[in-house]
């Protein structure tokens, strides 16, 4: 974790998870509920933490007129954050699919080569993602 303070953390935000929830564990095992609980958050945090710095890399190659306020930036992470934990919930080929498509702005024949599959799987596998990314958008 790195310091008391990141800990102190992570201890109150593992309970206020918990609270939330409304769900009691069941008596005798509240440690592991709570491991859980804790071990996710902490997955959060470091994915969080990655976005960050990756966001920040790439705002360091940008000229400084096109850099966002700090009012803006948190709101960025958090929408990349929200992005990264829909991407990680995909199926790896529809995720893979998505990416070099949306990303790296690749052809559906070219995605099929690439893929060794078929140009309807590629449709089928974006139409997915879409879908996905806007069921998150829904709930944002």
């Amino acid at each position: 974790m790195g310091c008391s303070e990141t800990a102190a953390d992570l201890a109150q935000d593992t309970f206020l998870r918990l609270l939330k929830t409304g769900n009691l564990p069941p008596s005798g095992e509240s440690r592991r509920f709570l491991t859980r609980i804790a071990k996710g958050l902490m997955i959060d945090a470091y994915r969080r933490q990655k976005i960050e710095e990756a966001y920040l890399e790439s705002l360091s190659l940008m000229p400084e007129t096109f850099i966002p306020g700090p009012e803006i930036h948190h709101v960025i992470i958090e929408t990349l954050a929200e992005i990264a934990v829909m991407l990680d919930n995909l199926p790896d080929n529809v995720r893979l699919t998505l990416l070099l498509r949306q990303i790296e702005g690749l052809s559906y024949a070219d995605i099929a080569k690439q893929l060794s599959v078929s140009v309807s799987s590629v449709e089928k596998y974006v139409a997915r993602g879409l879908a996905a990314c806007c069921l998150a958008l829904e709930s944002y």
